[in-house]
C-alpha cells in the first residue's frame, strides 16, 4: 500500500472502518443468538466470546504490528482504545438514556462493579509490568503478561458466580432477537459469525496498514494516531451496540460490554509477545503509561457514579459522564503535548 496515493489510502481507510462498523453490529447479534441457542450463558459465552469477536480489529492490528516489530500504533490502539471505549459511555448516556436518568443510575450492579475493578487491576498490572525487573519466560514473555491473562480468566469465573437474575435480568444483549430466535436457523447465525469475523479481520488489517502510512505522510505521531483516530474506528461496534442496548433499556449490558472489552484488550500484550518474540510491557513509553492511567481514572469515575446513584443531569448527561468527557478531552490534549 505504500505505493498508493493519499486519496486511495483514505478511501481504503474509510471503507475498512465502515466494514468494521457494519459487521460489528451483525456479529454482535449473531453471537447473541448462538450463545442463547446453546445455553452458554452471558458470563462465559456472551462476555468471553463477544469480547474476543468485537475486538477482532484490535487483535489483527496488534498481531500485524508484533510481526513487523512496530509497536507504537498497536500499543496506543490497545491502551487508547480502553480510554475511548470508556468515554463511549458518555454517548450512551446522552443518546441511549437521554432525559430518563443518568446511565449509572439505570445501569449498576455487583457484576458491573466487579468488571470495573477487573479493568483497574489489569491496567495496574500493565503499569507494574513496565516498572518491575524483567524476567523472560516462553518466547521472551514476562510474568506480567501471564498475570494479565490469569486475572482476566479469574474475572470470568467471578462474573459467573455473581451473575444472577437480579444483577442482569435480560440474558440477551438484544432481547428483541429472542422473540424470533426459535424461528431463526442457527446455522445462518454461525455462517454470519464466520464471514463477519473474516471480513472484520481483513478490514482491521487494511485499517492498520493504510492508517499507519497516512499518519506518517501527514506527520502525525503514531501514538497519537493509534490512541485517537484508529481507536475511535475500532470502537465503532461498541458505540453502535452500546447505544442500541440502552435504547431497549438493557442499560447494564451496555456498560458490561464496554468494561468486558476493556478488560480483555490488555490480554493482547501476551499475544504480541508470543508473535514478536519480545515483551512489550518493559518497553512501554511514558505516553503508554499515561494512557493506561487515563483508562484507570475514567473507569474509577464511572464506578463511583454506580455507587452514589446520583439523579442529577446536565445536557442529558449524568455528573460522572460530564467529568469523564472533560477529563478525556484534556487527556488527549495532554497526550499531544507529551509527544511533542
Amino acid at each position: 500500500m505504500s505505493l498508493y496515493g493519499n486519496t486511495l489510502l483514505t478511501i481504503i481507510f474509510i471503507v475498512c472502518a465502515t466494514l468494521i462498523w457494519v459487521f460489528g453490529i451483525k456479529l454482535s447479534k449473531s453471537i447473541d443468538q448462538i450463545v442463547n441457542h446453546y445455553g452458554w450463558g452471558e458470563a462465559i459465552g456472551g462476555i468471553v466470546f463477544l469480547a474476543i469477536i468485537t475486538n477482532l480489529p484490535e487483535i489483527v492490528i496488534t498481531a500485524v504490528a508484533a510481526y513487523k516489530h512496530d509497536y507504537d500504533i498497536a500499543v496506543s490502539n490497545i491502551l487508547g482504545g480502553i480510554a475511548i471505549q470508556t468515554a463511549v459511555l458518555v454517548l450512551i448516556d446522552i443518546y441511549g438514556v437521554g432525559r430518563k436518568a443518568p446511565l449509572t443510575l439505570k445501569g449498576h450492579s455487583k457484576v458491573l462493579l466487579f468488571e470495573g475493578l477487573t479493568v483497574i487491576i489489569i491496567l495496574s498490572l500493565v503499569i507494574a509490568g513496565n516498572k518491575f525487573p524483567t524476567y523472560h519466560y516462553l518466547r521472551h514473555t514476562t510474568a506480567f503478561e501471564w498475570l494479565i491473562l490469569f486475572s482476566w480468566g479469574i474475572s470470568i469465573w467471578g462474573i459467573k458466580k455473581l451473575y444472577t437474575l437480579n444483577d442482569i435480568k435480560k440474558v440477551s444483549k438484544h432481547p428483541e432477537s429472542n422473540l424470533i430466535l426459535k424461528n431463526k436457523n442457527i446455522q445462518s447465525a454461525i455462517l454470519i459469525t464466520i464471514i463477519g469475523a473474516i471480513i472484520t479481520l481483513i478490514a482491521g488489517y487494511g485499517l492498520e496498514v493504510s492508517g499507519e502510512i497516512l499518519s506518517k505522510r501527514m506527520g502525525m505521531d503514531g501514538i497519537v494516531f493509534g490512541a485517537t483516530i484508529l481507536a475511535l474506528c475500532t470502537a465503532l461496534p461498541e458505540i453502535s451496540t452500546g447505544i442500541a442496548s440502552a435504547k431497549i433499556r438493557d442499560y447494564q449490558m451496555a456498560v458490561s460490554d464496554i468494561f468486558g472489552g476493556n478488560a480483555f484488550l490488555p490480554v493482547l500484550f501476551l499475544m504480541a509477545a508470543l508473535i514478536g518474540g519480545e515483551s512489550i510491557l518493559p518497553n512501554l513509553k511514558i505516553s503508554d503509561i499515561y494512557l493506561t492511567s487515563v483508562g484507570i481514572l475514567l473507569t474509577t469515575i464511572y464506578m463511583i457514579g454506580m455507587l452514589f446513584h446520583s439523579k442529577k443531569q446536565f445536557f442529558r448527561m449524568g455528573i460522572d459522564s460530564i467529568i469523564v468527557l472533560i477529563l478525556y478531552i484534556l487527556s488527549i490534549i495532554g497526550l499531544v503535548y507529551i509527544n511533542n
